[in-house]
This record gives structure tokens, C-alpha cells and sequence, in this order.
């Protein structure tokens, strides 16, 4: 009752209520693009064709982040992939870039804004090099009978505009609705293949299903949304201490407080992240190759998403997002700096360098700890299916983990909104 009730006096605060229809609003236009086919395109060929080379193929993850847009040739085929993939390369470049690092640190707003926009033109480039790519798996299944250079290019930039409207929709929520919107978007792509999933997973372990099986995917299932939910709240709280200081007749300070680190302060972002990286090489071996349901390519024989290579790399990537993420949400510098100059120490460590070198150590453990678990967690699902070899079973363990963790995000950007309007919060 309590959850319902917060969700009423949500509903009653205007300002508040306009951003979740608005939010709704962008994710039924959203759904509603996904079912617009391109043009020139034969789209029962292409279904029927995917389907027969999905299984076990790394474009099944694509077709998951696309809310199955991929395999049904859809204008949003591409989903959110290109601007992912941009947000990294930006984000990497801002780091090995001195003049980029400048401008996101010393611009302000303006500076941010450049960087934005770099961001939505690579994110152009690179859809324009997907649906390229997408187009050249269309014509391998037959499912384009005109080949000509203006059907081709027709196809490209349609997949093209389609990404980059996907990216329009993401910021536009994030500015006007709840949420991050490109992370809104990809939890309402993966809820909505969510039934279909399932359904294959069934179909799929008809007459081979055992209580064991049934049970060993359930409370693995249950974990991970627990061990998620406890690792997004978890955190640990360096105590601050604040010296007395005398400001004109008054006495100032002279109070204990904490300093909360986040186990997890990047939230859901290195699986989103990592998910996709780990899956572009096979991504680009399959659009050059061709799917084949009866032999795999080299890169996808080495490098499908059930494979020992596969797990490994997507936990080093999970980890590695990790701690880029946390190097970019906390300065412990800045951190031990302020303290200092607001009179405020950590018990047992000297102001300035000894403070931010102690800090620095105890995030680096406690991110290592939250991201190793978190790529088991991400990791676990593989290692089941080759074992218990349950269809979808490793596709499935990223999308739980990306729907708690932006489910999670999301209820706390709301209740952020209505504690600054003095309401309690979901989480009490």
C-alpha cells in the first residue's frame, strides 16, 4: 500500500506527472516506429531468414536491445546501438584528448553542449556504417529483390534517420521526462521481447524440462535481482569530522557527518556498455559473412555470446567500465580539497594528498568489489547454458540485469524529484 500510495501523491504533483506522460508518450512513439518496416524490404523473407541463423548468434543481443526491430527489418532495427557505441568512443576520446578534456571540464554548458553534439554526428557516421551493414545481411537472405545503388541507399539512410531519431527521443526525455532516456528506451525495447523470450525459452525445452532445470533458472533469476538491488543501494560511509571555527561572534562546526561511496556509482551503464562492445566484432563478422544456421563464421566460432571468450571478455569489460565511470563521477582530489577548505577532515588521515589517496583506495576496493560481482552475475547465465543449454539463457541474464538496474535508476530519479518537494520517497 505504501508503494501505491507514493505512487498517488506522485501522480499529484503536476510538474511531475507531466514528465511520466511525457516519458510514456516518447516510448509509444517509440514502439510504434518499431513496427514500420523499411522500404524495398521483403520483411517475411527477412524474418524467416533471421530466425533460422538466430539461435546462438551474437545479432540475437542486437535484436534484444531493438525490442526485436532487427529481425523484423523495422526502421529502428538499429535501436541504440550507434549512439552507444559513439557515447564511448566520445567519452575515451575525452580522456586521451587534452583539448576535448578542457572543454568538458573548464566549458561549462557551452563546453558540454560541443561535446553533445560531436557526439549526435558520430553517432550519424556510425549508423550510416550499421545500416550499410544491415543492408548487406538483408541482401544475403534475398530479402531485397531490387539491388540497385538507390534501393541500397534508400535502405542505409533510412536505418540512419531512424538511429538518429532514436538518439533525438533519448535526450528528449532526459531533459523533459524521468530518467535517462537512452537507458528508458532500451528497458522498454527488452521488456517488450520479454513474453517472446520466454515463450522460446519454453518451446525450445519441451519435452527436456526438468524440475531441476526449472528451479536452477528461477533462483538464479531471483538472486540476480536481489544481489543487483543490494549492490545499487550499497555504499560506504567514510566519517567526516568538521573542526570549530570562530566566524565573527559565532561559533561554527564542530559536527560529525559521513561521506557515502557508491559500491555501484555507475549504475547499469558498464552492462548497457559492455554488452555492446563485446557484441560488435561478431556484429561486423555477420554482416560481412552472412548468418549460416548450419556453420558459424570464424569470429562468431570464437566469439559467439555462448562462448568461454565471450564470458571473459564481457567480465573485463564490465569491470573496466566500472572504474572508467567512477574515475569520471569522483575526483577524490576535488573531494579532499573541499573538505579542507570548509574546515572538515576524515578521523586518522592528515587534510589534502594523505585524504584524497585514502579515498582513492577505499573506492578502488569497493568498486572492485561491486563490479566483479556484477560481471558474475552478467557472466553466470553463460556458463549455465553451456551446461544446462537452455535457449536464450545467456541473452537473458543481460536483460535482467538491465532491467532491474534502470528500473532502479528510474525510481530513484523520481523519488529524488519528490523529496525536493517534501514527499517521501519509493525506497523508504
Amino acid at each position: 500500500m505504501g508503494f501505491v500510495e507514493t505512487l498517488r501523491n506522485a501522480w499529484r504533483i503536476d510538474d511531475l506527472r507531466k514528465k511520466m506522460m511525457f516519458t510514456v508518450f516518447i516510448l509509444v512513439i517509440y514502439r510504434f516506429g518499431a513496427g514500420i518496416f523499411v522500404p524495398f524490404l521483403d520483411t517475411e523473407t527477412f524474418a524467416a531468414s533471421f530466425r533460422g541463423a538466430l539461435e546462438g548468434s551474437v545479432l540475437g543481443l542486437l535484436d534484444m536491445m531493438s525490442g526485436g526491430a532487427f529481425s523484423t527489418g523495422s526502421i529502428f532495427a538499429l535501436s541504440i546501438q550507434p549512439y552507444i557505441n559513439a557515447s564511448i568512443i566520445m567519452q575515451l576520446l575525452t580522456v586521451g584528448i587534452p583539448a576535448l578534456e578542457r572543454l568538458q571540464k573548464e566549458g561549462g554548458e557551452e563546453g558540454r553542449k560541443k561535446i553533445a553534439g560531436i557526439t549526435r554526428y558520430l553517432t550519424v557516421a556510425l549508423g550510416a556504417l550499421l545500416g550499410y551493414g544491415n543492408y548487406t545481411l538483408m541482401r544475403s537472405f534475398g530479402a531485397v529483390s531490387d539491388t540497385s545503388f538507390f534501393t541500397g541507399f534508400i535502405i542505409v539512410v533510412t536505418l540512419t534517420a531512424g538511429s538518429a531519431f532514436i538518439m533525438w527521443m533519448g535526450e528528449q526525455v532526459t531533459e523533459h521526462g524521468v530518467g535517462n532516456g537512452i537507458s528508458i528506451i532500451l528497458f522498454a525495447s527488452i521488456v517488450s521481447r520479454g513474453p517472446s523470450m520466454l515463450n522460446a525459452a519454453i518451446q525450445g525445452l519441451e519435452g527436456a524440462l526438468t524440475w531441476l532445470t526449472l528451479f536452477g533458472v528461477v533462483a538464479f533469476a531471483l538472486a540476480a535481482v536481489a544481489f543487483v538491488v543490494y549492490i545499487t543501494s550499497a555504499e560506504r560511509r567514510i566519517p567526516i569530522q568538521y573542526s570549530k571555527r570562530m566566524i565573527g561572534r559565532k561559533m561554527y562546526g564542530g559536527q560529525s557527518t559521513h561521506l557515502p561511496l557508491k559500491v555501484n556509482m555507475s549504475g547499469v551503464m558498464p552492462i548497457i556498455f559492455a554488452s555492446s562492445i563485446v557484441s560488435f566484432p561478431a556484429t561486423i563478422s555477420a554482416f560481412v559473412y552472412g548468418l549460416n544456421p548450419d556453420q558459424k563464421n570464424p569470429v562468431e566460432r570464437f566469439f559467439g555470446n555462448d562462448t568461454f571468450a565471450y564470458g571473459i571478455v564481457y567480465l573485463l569489460l564490465i569491470v573496466g567500465f566500472s572504474y572508467f565511470y567512477q574515475a569520471i563521477q569522483f575526483n577524490p582530489i576535488e573531494i579532499a580539497n573541499n573538505l579542507r577548505q570548509n574546515g572538515g577532515f576524515v578521523p586518522g588521515f592528515r587534510p589534502g594528498k594523505p585524504t584524497s589517496d585514502f579515498l582513492r583506495k577505499t573506492l578502488n576496493k569497493i568498486t572492485l568489489f561491486g563490479a566483479i560481482f556484477l560481471g558474475i552475475i552478467a557472466v553466470m547465465p553463460i556458463a549455465m547454458n553451456a551446461f544446462m543449454n537452455v535457449p536464450g539463457l545467456a541473452l537473458g541474464g543481460t536483460s535482467l540485469l538491465i532491467v532491474v538496474g534502470v528500473a532502479l535508476e528510474t525510481v530513484k530519479a523520481i523519488e529524488s524529484q519528490m523529496l525536493m518537494r517534501h514527499y517521501k520517497g519509493f525506497l523508504e
